[in-house]
């Protein structure tokens, strides 16, 4: 039924409008589920004089403001670029990610605080059919609400959908505890609601963190997948016409916003016309079909020169004999007696640069001559 919902109102629409409308419709399911459970919960737990009960409510009307952040987000999100925003709004999705990640934390918090309470001044409570088939209900929607954003979430690529989905997932492991606590009271008199609310708590607090993290990195610029470069690398290699390629850097401005740059290793010899033309090729194939804003520099390489090819290989052959891992690229011979190059450093290196730069020199006196270093270091972490 959702399927068919969805497929309904995207009809007609392109794919920004598409995932600006599929977050805008689990904003819009969230928060219209998390008011019924909110008004549910508060109502039997003052029926049933449950703090754990109403604990469980305060959550639900975080929910709420989750929701409400969420839909704002992806409002935001979807507005074009303007002078100030040149690269758009799409990284506010993030923001509102880690907005609802520190609203889950501060609800671990409160039901921390809340379960301690219960511990050192344990409380009965008044169960009965009424409130277990709330809080049974209860249960089954957070899983019907979790399935909900991990299915739109999956199908627009969102983290802040899945933080959703993470945060429901703990919902229905916190009523859960409350309705399993309150059963158990309510058939041995033992008080271990607050001792199970404490550790889901903590486990609450702990998810809050990972997302916060999460959100962080994003907004600093992480990484990208390994997928994500693999398939790069397999774009890049499908041009046997060039050398090689390096220095492949990938940031974005948000889920739909993806750049990145690369230096291309051609032959020395090709005019800048023809140069020009591939790696025009290059960027428009990354943008048909991987979605991404390339940009290429040119590295030209001299491999019909016999001397170039000697000294490229013999110093090649040192880097190997270090045994460090180390890789070197733009290699170039300067006024016969200066070797410029790019030498790549592993993040995993533990010798001092400045010494291993001090070996590299007089390796290269001594097996391909008399040579000054005009090196730049180059700590690139995927390519």
């Amino acid at each position: 039924m959702l399927e068919r919902l969805v497929e309904k109102m995207l009809k007609n629409k392109n794919k920004e409008e598409q995932r600006t409308k599929i977050g805008q419709i689990a904003g819009v399911l969230g928060l219209v589920s998390n008011v019924i459970l909110f008004f549910g919960k508060i109502f039997i737990g003052l029926v049933a004089n449950s703090v754990s009960i109403m604990a469980d409510a305060v959550n639900s009307l975080s929910d709420m403001i989750s929701s409400l952040l969420t839909l704002i987000g992806f409002k935001v999100a979807a507005k074009p670029a303007d002078k100030e925003h040149p690269y758009g709004h799409e990284r506010f999705e993030y923001i509102s990610g880690l907005a609802v990640s520190f609203v889950i934390m501060i609800v671990g918090f409160q039901f921390l605080q809340t379960s301690f309470k219960k511990i050192l001044e344990p409380e009965s409570i008044s169960f009965s059919t009424f409130v277990f088939i709330v809080l049974l209900a209860s249960i089954f929607i957070k899983i019907w609400q979790g399935r909900m954003y991990r299915r739109l979430a999956k199908r627009i690529q969102s983290q802040t959908l899945q933080a959703s989905g993470k945060d429901s997932l703990n919902d229905v492991f916190t009523t859960v505890t409350v309705l399993v606590s309150a059963l158990i009271e309510h058939l041995t008199n033992w008080y271990i609601d607050g001792f199970i609310g404490f550790v889901l708590a903590l486990y609450i607090i702990y998810t809050g963190i990972k997302m916060i993290k999460d959100f962080i990195d994003e907004l600093l610029g992480s990484r990208p997948s390994e997928q994500e470069v693999r398939v790069m690398e397999a774009r890049l290699s499908n041009y046997p016409s060039i050398l090689g390629y390096h220095d492949l850097l990938v940031h974005n401005y948000g889920p739909q916003s993806n750049f990145a740059s690369v230096h291309i290793e051609i032959d020395a010899c090709w005019s800048l016309t023809y140069a020009h033309q591939i790696i025009d090729m290059i960027e428009k194939d990354f943008k048909e079909n991987l979605d991404v804003e390339l940009v290429c520099h040119l590295d030209p390489v001299a491999i019909h020169d016999d001397e170039y090819l000697r000294i490229n290989k013999e110093l090649t052959s040192i880097l190997a004999d270090l045994g460090e891992g180390l890789k070197m690229h733009d290699l170039r011979v300067k006024n016969e007696n200066v070797l410029q190059f790019d030498l790549v450093i592993p993040e995993e290196i533990s010798e001092d640069e400045n010494q291993l730069l001090e070996k590299i020199r007089q390796l290269v006196v001594q097996r391909i001559g008399n040579y000054h270093l005009d090196v730049r270091l180059d700590h690139n972490y995927l390519l």
